[in-house]
């Protein structure tokens, strides 16, 4: 049985892009970008995950330089605009994380390939101290769809979380927060599994002998909308179903597209267990 009391924060999701699943985060460009931002936070959101690149399968992956040119002049003025809110920055660049925390400081480091894609990211985020957020999704972006060959899809991202948090630790990343990736690598049937499973991620620790916080990105994914046929702009009340399963199973931070809707999902998560 998990606290209801813990500590749970809802992420609200930024795309700098024009191509993102969800055409309602897309914001193209800074004025939209900070629009969203003032949205989220107004409507509670405790932390905002900006991404300059698509990560959905499929999705071109546009390189270090083009995402750094779409983030650094959001990252600039939400600094000024919002100096108090908590950023975290979807990125697998160790150079994209350099150059954020020499403009903004401290923030969270959003990684889907858990260090994967770039050998330095995990050394960078060590020496800087920041906070990490490790996805599995067993390899990149153009090949993941293809490796679903799992004897059990959640021994596997548990093995693989065991294995990563003594990696983390060689870099200096003793605490990290834990994304069991949802949508990527697995099938339908299987990101169901991994969700009936959940609490099974609390058998891994980091190297200072806590339990990784669990983050999940559930937010009108592919799972949803495939199962039931419909698009991802009519998956907003199945989102909110799994979402609530998710919190009964121990997550503590809902990445997600629609910060009110969330927050109130935790709220009745709090009341009904």
């Amino acid at each position: 049985m998990t606290d209801r009391n813990r500590n749970i924060q809802v992420m609200g999701i930024v795309n700098l892009t024009d191509d993102s699943y969800f055409a309602q985060s897309r914001c193209p460009s800074v004025k939209a970008a900070l629009r969203r931002i003032e949205t989220l936070l107004s409507e509670g959101a405790d932390i905002i995950d900006i991404g300059a690149c698509s990560t959905r399968p499929g999705s071109e992956q546009v390189g270090e330089d083009v995402e750094w040119n779409r983030l650094e002049p959001v990252l600039r003025e939400v600094a000024v605009s919002f100096p108090n809110a908590v950023m975290s920055v979807d990125t697998y660049w160790s150079s994209v994380v350099k150059k954020t925390y020499d403009l903004i400081g401290d923030f969270i480091v959003n990684d889907i390939s858990a260090g994967e894609a770039d050998p330095a990211m995990l050394r960078i985020v060590g020496e800087s101290g920041l906070s990490y957020v490790a996805m599995h999704m067993r390899g990149m972006p153009e090949n993941m769809q293809m490796l679903t060959n799992y004897k059990s899809v959640t021994g596997d991202v548990v093995s693989y979380f065991k294995s990563f948090s003594q990696k983390a630790a060689e870099n200096g990343i003793f605490r990290w927060i834990l994304d069991p990736g949802f949508g990527f690598a697995k099938t339908l049937d299987q990101n169901y599994t991994l969700l009936s499973e959940l609490e099974q991620m609390r058998t891994i620790t980091c190297a200072d002998g806590t339990i990784p916080r669990i983050l999940i990105g559930l937010s009108r994914k592919s799972m949803i909308y495939r199962r039931f046929s419909i698009t991802p702009e009519e998956s907003l009340p199945a989102t909110q179903v799994l979402h609530y399963r998710a919190l009964q199973k121990g997550t503590d931070i809902l990445r997600v597209h629609d910060v009110a809707e969330a927050k109130r999902t935790v709220e009745l998560y709090r009341e009904l267990g």
